[in-house]
């Protein structure tokens, strides 16, 4: 469900004018033994900035013998972008990728005119055992760049921008703030940090991009008088400065960037501005049509065939 807090602001006092512009507290959805709390799309909000899907993974924990498996699974005219907090994924794609996802790292997916991958705990991570917490969302790629040519691109945590200052520590995972930028080239102007606060300190969230969201992960903030848990996706009101300061020791996403030219479409795996072109992926994938992930050739997620109607991002049928 979603609500528009409006207090009564206080004259003379900026923090007291309502900050936020739209809280959305994520539906769960749990996908075989992993709790995923989906905040985008959401009924009252389509995007923010480029972003169009945000799914919080876990926490949980697998005990020996378990993990995930993914399947091979399709996407079309989007990027993902998969932060892990605690655990590993190993990712594989059509593209050749075979590449374990970890902690701290930044990992771009650019599907383009088409991409298969697969994400699974491998066998070693089984017979241990692990905790699995991350995020995974994915941006909408501007119209002249939906159909290029398929993508991959990691970026180790040791070469993302890391900023403390004040009990604050960030680290910039795509475009620029607290006087950084990321190394990570994106689509469009985009906006994501990971930031840890303790117990009292605070940042100012600046008006760099045009929309802008906080999601909370742990901890208790504060914005303009009032106080919010985890698991709530705070969209912020756009060209004011908004400070964030922590009630107890807390973590966030800040996330956002520049709209895109348009709504898009989204239906399962696939987004994009053209209604038609998800009706196409729907029969290329139904008919065997994209490449297969090398190495995991012998499993995929088949079509879900029912609700095929692709609708503008404001819910449907979606797998991870």
């Amino acid at each position: 469900m979603s609500w528009s807090p409006c207090p009564d602001p206080t004259l003379g006092d900026p923090e007291t004018v309502d900050a936020i512009e739209t809280l959305i507290i994520p539906r769960a959805v749990d996908l075989g033994g992993l709790e995923v709390r989906r905040a985008l799309p959401s009924t009252k909000r389509q995007m923010v900035g480029p972003f169009i899907f945000f799914d919080q993974m876990g926490p949980a924990e697998f005990l020996t013998d378990q993990g995930i498996d993914v399947r091979p699974h399709p996407h079309i005219n989007l990027a993902t972008v998969t932060y892990l907090f605690e655990g590993r994924i190993r990712h594989r794609d059509s593209l050749g990728t075979d590449r374990e996802i970890e902690p701290g790292a930044v990992n771009w997916m650019k599907a383009g005119r088409g991409i298969v991958h697969s994400e699974r705990t491998d066998e070693e991570r089984r017979r241990q055992g692990q905790r699995l917490f991350g995020l995974q969302t994915w941006v909408a790629l501007p119209e002249a760049q939906e159909e290029d040519d398929p993508a991959f691109v990691h970026h180790g945590a040791e070469a993302l921008p890391i900023i403390e200052e004040g009990g604050v520590k960030a680290r910039l995972i795509a475009g620029a703030a607290f006087g950084a930028r990321s190394p990570l080239a994106t689509a469009s102007e985009t906006l994501c940090a990971d930031i840890q606060l303790d117990p009292g300190a605070r940042f100012a969230v600046e008006p760099s991009v045009t929309e802008r969201a906080l999601y909370t992960i742990s901890g208790e903030i504060e914005v303009a008088g009032q106080s919010y848990a985890p698991a709530q996706l705070l969209v912020l009101r756009p060209g004011d400065q908004i400070v964030v300061r922590a009630r107890s020791a807390a973590r966030v996403m800040l996330f956002g960037g520049e709209p895109m030219e348009g709504p898009r479409w989204i239906w399962w795996n696939f987004v994009s501005s053209r209604k038609e072109r998800i009706e196409q992926a729907q029969e290329e994938w139904r008919r065997g049509r994209f490449d297969t992930v090398p190495g995991d050739e012998a499993d995929f997620i088949p079509l879900p065939e029912t609700n095929t109607k692709p609708r503008r991002a404001l819910g449907g049928v979606f797998y991870p």
